[in-house]
């Protein structure tokens, strides 16, 4: 959407987007050695019946070779085909729109996981050659098992401890895997759900600094109508603004209105705007490198929104880098983020290694301005720059604001207070309109939570895939202590034994697997993803409870096996 959001907002949602493309790389590998490892693992009795038959090897091996490769080469097309249907998908559901981008990316991916996948299932099939016949139809080679000399239980008090801990013992092998897994696939989860909704309160709570959506424009119809075009800038709107001029002389708004305005008891706080489009330059500056003076920025120029405003009328702390303005009316500008990462960034290209925005200035109109903050702003794509009304007005030749926005109270009747201001406006001018701006605000908003809810959305198919592992493994685990569960509950041991020693055997591996994968994504998302985050007790509450219900959800899953075996009578188990 290179027509939405600002440049900071699309920058985070790069590196976002990068850092969890990453990880869900990581972890399809990991999944795919996985499924394939235990895929091939439990085809070694399969293996030793062939070896006892007496096929030979080479013939073995070309079977097993046929069927890994066939099921790679099916499960790489039906993943590729099924993730173009999902791009599509969300794209044209949630954006409107759809475009190819990076379709040479979708081989690059075959080639990776088809080659994993094939390392990764000959792993067993070439461990299985080496063993006999007799070895290969072995329980202990059939599901991947090690026979240990010493075993220490983690509990040598309760009995499902002790044969839980004693089975785990034996799959070191699997369960390593298997916490590997379950650990990145934690840590993207972390990361998406955690990160997706820090990111967004914060974005949300810095875009609130400059834009309130309890607040209504009072101006003349064509600027009216002109800010709230820039506004909708933000979700993609396309807005011609080259041929409209606020600085017309008609445009200038009666002082009268603001006094009227001040007097009513539904209006907390009015706020004086001079809204422009002008033509500014960067006005570089010099620092000391080592030794070294040299030049920071250069002397580049852009076309930006330029709003001039009484610096104790607005948030005093709008800015969220450097600082607000100050009520003493300095020339003093805060830019939009866009501003900063287009006129005040290096460009190597142009020759500008260095570039601070803080440290350098912007020419409006006749005046020069320091820059002293930066700020998160939704109109015009993140194109604006604040400046105090009286200087900009000095600098500029216009006279008199040319807007006025009206704050109202939280406790106030909103549809009888636009009603009464309406009334009072059109009393002084007929010509003057009054612009509700809560819809713009909010549907900005929207669209900024609808891209993050969309990045949360990509981490589902991970953590569904990583469920089904460990539903496998799990049966694998059932599977293998079979005959131990037959003669337990033939000495009299309860149904629920086999429940309680699965629960203890995934409790370990999951508790284990989302220590490490939280950890590591919360210090991911704090610490490199998100500078100063806005997190409340609120947001812990919510990031908290999508990640438990993900780690319940997969425990009991995990269960299945285990409580299908219960019901199972006796005779049947030990077969």
């Amino acid at each position: 959407m290179t027509n939405a959001f600002t440049i900071g907002v699309m920058n985070m949602f790069s590196q976002f987007l990068l850092f969890i493309g990453v990880l869900v790389f990581v972890v399809g590998a990991v999944l795919t050695s996985f499924v394939v490892f235990l895929m091939m693992a439990q085809r070694t009795r399969d293996f030793g019946l062939m070896k006892a038959a007496g096929c030979p090897i080479s013939l073995i091996g070309g079977y097993f070779m046929t069927e890994l490769l066939t099921v790679t080469f099916l499960g790489c097309v039906f993943g590729i085909i099924s993730g173009f249907i999902a791009d599509f998908t969300v794209a044209t559901v949630v954006f409107g729109a759809y475009t190819v981008g990076n379709w040479w990316f979708a081989p690059v991916v075959f080639v990776v996981f088809f080659v994993l996948a094939v390392c990764f299932g000959l792993q067993p099939l070439l461990k299985a050659a080496k063993v006999t016949a007799i070895d290969a139809l072995s329980p202990v080679n059939y599901y991947g098992s090690e026979l240990t000399a010493k075993h220490k239980a983690l509990s040598h008090s309760a009995l499902a401890w002790r044969i839980a801990s004693r089975s785990m013992v034996r799959r070191i092998s699997p369960i390593s895997r298997i916490v590997v897994l379950l650990s990145i696939v934690f840590v993207l989860l972390t990361v998406s759900v955690a990160g997706g909704i820090i990111t967004k309160d914060t974005t949300n709570s810095w875009f609130q600094k400059t834009e309130n959506s309890n607040t209504v424009a009072i101006a003349y119809s064509d600027a009216g109508n002109q800010y709230e075009a820039l506004l909708s800038k933000f979700t993609g709107a396309t807005v011609e603004t080259g041929n409209f001029n606020f600085s017309e002389p008609n445009l200038a708004f009666p002082s009268v209105v603001k006094t009227k305005i001040e007097a009513l008891s539904a209006v907390s706080a009015v706020d004086s705007r001079l809204v422009l489009v002008e033509n500014v330059v960067e006005i570089r500056n010099w620092t000391v490198v080592g030794n070294n003076a040299t030049w920071v920025g250069d002397q580049r120029e852009a076309k930006i929104l330029v709003i001039g405003m009484d610096p104790r009328e607005m948030a005093p702390d709008f800015s969220i880098k450097g600082r607000s303005l100050n009520v003493d009316g300095s020339l003093e500008v805060v830019v939009g983020d866009s501003v900063s990462q287009t006129m005040y960034y290096p460009d190597p290209e142009q020759g500008i290694a260095l570039a601070d925005p803080l440290v350098e200035g912007m020419q409006i109109g006749s005046e020069k301005f320091n820059v002293v903050g930066i700020c998160f702003d939704s109109i015009n794509n993140g194109y604006v720059a604040y400046a105090p009304l009286d200087k900009l007005m000095n600098a500029t030749g216009v006279a008199s604001p040319n807007m006025l926005l009206v704050t109202l109270n939280g406790s106030a009747d909103r549809n009888a207070a636009i009603e009464e201001i309406t009334r009072l406006v059109k009393s002084v001018d007929s010509n003057l309109e009054v612009f509700d701006l809560k819809m713009a605000i909010s549907a900005n908003e929207a669209f900024l939570g609808a891209a993050w809810q969309t990045i949360m959305f990509i981490p589902t198919l991970s953590l569904a895939s990583a469920a089904i592992c460990m539903v496998s493994y799990m049966m694998l685990s059932v599977n293998e202590q079979r005959q131990e569960f037959a003669m337990l509950r033939a000495v009299g041991a309860k149904p629920r034994l086999i429940v309680h020693l699965s629960a203890f055997e995934s409790a370990i591996v999951l508790l284990s697997s989302f220590g490490i994968g939280l950890s590591f994504g919360v210090m991911t998302t704090l610490i490199i993803l998100m500078a100063n985050p806005y997190v409340t007790a609120t947001t812990i509450a919510v990031i908290a409870v999508w990640l438990v219900s993900a780690v319940a959800a997969m425990f009991v899953l995990s269960l299945y096996p285990a409580i299908k075996l219960s019901k199972t009578e006796i005779l049947q188990i030990g077969n």
